[in-house]
């Protein structure tokens, strides 16, 4: 017997009779009309909670200790205080914004610069591994008002004296604790030595290891703290847990995808040979699945990201290490494939789906040996958990089900910012000459050296050869059709 299973999604009568209060408007704050006007085309009409409760100190020059995980807007309340105390006339660097990867870095970045459209003339360099170091340092020779970047660049810039932070009024320690688990706390040290000690110091972290207040007592002064208790909304976020046999682990995840049906799915192993075990499952179960852990290469991380974040992908599988900072805006479901060793962390994982106006699923797989787990996050959650049996999947698997195919196709263009590409040119270059329509066209990104675009499935191939055929910006690319194999 098929279980009918409860909608992923809300009507708008329910969603509308749930939904939160608003939150506090932006006009409360001391910031400039123009800044004002620049949120309100954004989209952002009230502060999420941890703007509300750390803008006001950090606007008034306060060092700042704050929990936050990735998605509660803490971007853009470092962002937007930063931006305030930079003088735009003065071409040194003002502000620094340490995150712990790549990927978090890039994202702070564009969202850093979507905030200064309202001023005139801001100039931001992301400093990352990964990239070469030519162009990085011949950036900084023309100068800069923002620099975001990885520890280590930011090390290897400063001993090559490339980097310059006696100017420096604003330092943000984004996802510390990441940074802290990545052994990062004697190069977050040299470079907080290397500003001035009269800075404002910002320290982002969704959890409180020790190190935290290790950091906090040697890099800020009389810090005011901000810690939310509500990490997500648990009534968004529809939890359930099944009993597995080790050996019926990795089956079950298909299961779950042939029952829910999720479009965007994230595995969660605890190990990176899990990880690989379940990635080649999946894929002879036919799905499109696609991994994220330490032994890719850069560029073969940053597809990977790409696919997943633009629905290309209908799963990701990855550890805790390699998914911290990843923020995806419409993910549908969680999938602990093991039960975390710790509480917390079973919070951070689940909290990725449910986000903002959504509604999202999350399953966890745990054996007899792992009931001691479960029962701590009960502990920790103040309720029992939800448990449901295999068997009702195996019902429903049981039966004739169409392949879960995602619903877009990447395509990659060689050419990015470096050839000055943007996002509009991509689009206009779909929606022009190639005929295509707006709504046939997904996320665009643009890298330094390539630019991917999502295109329904069904045009994908027809958009290779219009794109191929056709230009962008007025010159010939050439364009590649991702197929989501890594």
């Amino acid at each position: 017997m098929n279980n009918p299973q409860p909608p992923i999604f809300k009507t708008a009568s329910e969603t509308a009779a749930s939904a939160p209060l608003p939150g506090p408007s932006f006009r409360q704050l001391p910031l400039s009309p123009a800044a004002l006007a620049n949120l309100q085309q954004l989209g952002y009409h009230q502060m999420t909670p941890i703007q509300a409760a750390s803008l006001p100190l950090m606007l008034a020059g306060h060092d700042l200790i704050a929990q936050a995980k990735t998605g509660s807007g803490k971007t853009a309340a470092f962002a937007l205080t930063l931006l305030t105390k930079l003088n735009v006339r003065r071409f040194a660097v003002q502000a620094l914004v340490l995150c712990p990867t790549r990927e978090l870095a890039d994202q702070v970045s564009q969202e850093i610069r979507r905030l200064a459209r309202s001023e005139d003339n801001i100039k931001l360099i992301t400093l990352c591994g990964g990239a070469m170091m030519r162009p990085q340092i011949s950036s900084l020779e023309h100068g800069a008002h923002i620099v975001v970047g990885t520890p280590g660049r930011i090390i290897d810039h400063l001993e090559r004296a490339s980097l310059k932070l006696d100017a420096v009024n604003t330092l943000v320690l984004d996802e510390a604790d990441r940074m802290l688990d990545m052994g990062f706390f004697e190069d977050i040290a040299l470079v907080a030595g290397a500003c001035p000690k009269d800075r404002q110091t910002l320290l982002f972290s969704a959890t409180y290891p020790e190190g935290i207040a290790r950091l906090s007592r040697q890099f800020l002064r009389q810090p005011q703290e901000v810690k939310l208790l509500e990490q997500h909304q648990g009534n968004k976020i529809r939890q359930r847990f099944y009993e597995v046999q080790e050996d019926q682990r990795l089956s079950a995840v298909g299961l779950l995808l042939n029952h829910y049906r999720p479009v965007s799915t994230l595995a969660f192993c605890n190990t990176k040979q899990q990880c690989r075990d379940l990635l080649a499952v999946l894929r002879s179960q036919g799905f499109h699945a696609l991994a994220l852990h330490g032994d890719l290469e850069q560029k073969e991380r940053d597809q990977v990201l790409v696919q997943f974040a633009n629905r290309s992908c209908s799963v990701l599988v990855a550890t805790d290490v390699a998914a911290r900072g990843l923020d995806i805006a419409q993910l549908e479901a969680v999938i602990n494939v093991d039960i975390t060793p710790d509480p917390e962390i079973h919070v951070h994982r689940i909290g990725r789906t449910g986000r903002v106006d959504q509604e999202g699923w999350a399953f966890s797989l745990a054996s007899a040996k792992q009931m001691r787990r479960v029962a701590e996050i009960e502990r920790a959650q103040g309720r029992a958990v939800e448990w449901h049996s295999l068997g009702e999947l195996q019902a429903a698997g049981d039966l004739p089900v169409k392949p879960l195919v995602p619903p877009m196709l990447t395509l990659q263009i060689l050419g990015g910012r470096r050839e000055k590409i943007r996002a509009g040119d991509v689009l206009g270059a779909l929606t022009g000459d190639a005929g295509f329509g707006k709504a046939q066209v997904g996320k665009i990104a643009v890298t330094e050296f390539s630019t991917y675009v999502a295109v329904e499935r069904s045009i994908a191939r027809e958009a290779l050869k219009k794109l191929s055929a056709g230009t962008v910006k007025g010159r010939r690319v050439k364009v590649h059709l991702l197929q989501g194999r890594r």
